[in-house]
């Protein structure tokens, strides 16, 4: 498949930085406000935002079929609403509008009122989350909790790699990057005590993960085949999986995780669409034993997408503490999407699926402070002085995501959360 806008040799007539994570191939969709604007939609080029509202309101849009103006919203769900298709025909055209060898939108005398500076935007939620999954698919994750908690040599419980383990999560508290969060409360069994109390989590932790985003319904009844789920998929975000381990130790038999998980899970601001990381797929790992012919698949379904995570304390410097990728996946989205649909499962626009904890197969890139720091018994140095088993109040952890291929580099911006002592 050949997408336009991925073409490797164009470049924008908007200044774009080397080592940016916004070139013209990238055109990821976000919300955004500023002083004098309301909120609406945009792409980000550069260190601009490329405000969409403006574009349609002027006419650029009309050779696009689009006969709404979506990006007057604030949410990017009725857009993405109309499919992937659609999508690419609207970042195809945005493309043509943005690059160097176009004078439609660059030769305007009012060109820089399209534009908005980043810095002086704020960004939003850039979907309203419909329902929220979270799966279980890093192999080495499963393996590292396994391990801890049981063995190594039933570190896998029988049915991890026969189905994408998976469970339904809370939508509401999933924040955009920039809010903080308080520090959870709930019960905990403190070791050798026969009765739970009552407190702050004290062993608060983060999960690097990445989440995508559905754009086709397929009604409730039907089932979405590994084949069909790309056309349901209109993009990506870096995600935040915050976890309370010691509520979520006390709490999680029989039914899983609950107010360790529900408190907040934090996305990066800006989607980037599935079409952009078309030049980024790459195989995964041979998948043993055989799976079933509903999670059967053909092609190259994982992504070669470097993630990075930092700790930056209160006062000190920043630390950078993982180093992992996406490519790390031992159940695909494409499988993930097919599993939860397969019973007949209604999918929507809008809802968020995030990847589980994303674990590499070395100690540096393990995506969580419970595998980093092997449950506190191997606790993390800091620059400038200190260490961390778990994330301490005061500490903004923030996580980046880039893909780089050919000379193209495509970027997720970061989600960056401060945690807030508990009330």
């Amino acid at each position: 498949m050949i997408i336009e806008a991925n073409n490797p040799d164009l470049y924008s007539w908007v200044q774009v930085p080397d080592r940016s994570g916004f070139p013209i191939q990238n055109l990821p969709f976000g919300v955004f406000k500023t002083k004098n604007l309301s909120p609406r939609c945009g792409v980000a080029i550069g260190e601009k935002i490329l405000d969409l509202h403006r574009v349609y309101d002027v006419g650029l849009l009309n050779d696009s079929g689009l006969r709404t103006n979506h990006f007057a919203k604030n949410t990017l769900n009725d857009f993405i609403g109309l499919g992937r298709e659609a999508g690419r025909g609207i970042r195809n055209r945005l493309s043509y509008l943005l690059n160097e060898q176009n004078a439609e939108l660059r030769d305007r005398a009012d060109r820089d009122t399209f534009l908005v500076d980043q810095t002086a935007a704020e960004m939003l939620m850039p979907i309203e989350v419909k329902n929220y999954t979270d799966f279980y698919s890093s192999e080495q994750h499963a393996f590292n909790v396994g391990s801890m908690f049981r063995d190594p040599d039933n570190a896998l419980l029988p049915n991890w790699k026969h189905i994408p383990v998976g469970y339904h999560g809370r939508a509401s508290s999933i924040i955009v990057s920039g809010n903080p969060i308080k520090r959870p409360k709930g019960q905990v069994m403190p070791e050798g005590a026969d009765m739970p109390v009552f407190g702050p989590s004290r062993l608060l932790d983060f999960e690097l993960e990445m989440a995508f985003i559905t754009c086709k319904e397929n009604g409730l009844g039907n089932s979405i085949s590994t084949a069909a789920a790309d056309d349901h998929i209109f993009g990506f975000v870096l995600f935040n999986d915050w976890s309370a381990r010691d509520i979520q130790k006390w709490e999680y038999v029989p039914l899983g995780p609950f107010l360790a998980k529900n408190f907040a899970s934090s996305v990066s601001p800006w989607i980037v669409t599935l079409d952009a990381l078309e030049p980024f797929r790459i195989a995964g790992d041979t998948q043993s034993p055989r799976v079933l012919p509903y999670l059967q698949f053909q092609g190259e379904k994982n992504f070669d997408i470097d993630l990075e995570v930092f700790i930056q304390p209160e006062s000190g410097e920043v630390t950078r503490v993982s180093t992992s990728n996406f490519k790390y996946m031992y159940w695909n989205v494409n499988q993930q999407l097919a599993h939860h649909s397969v019973n007949g499962c209604n999918i929507e626009v809008g809802d968020m699926y995030a990847s589980g904890t994303i674990s590499g197969p070395t100690a540096d890139s393990y995506g969580s402070m419970l595998e980093l720091s092997w449950r506190g018994t191997k606790p993390l140095k800091m620059k400038g002085g200190g260490e961390r088993k778990f994330i301490q109040d005061g500490d903004t952890v923030i996580m980046r995501g880039t893909a780089e291929r050919n000379g193209v580099r495509i970027g997720f911006g970061e989600v960056s959360t401060k945690v807030l002592p508990a009330d």
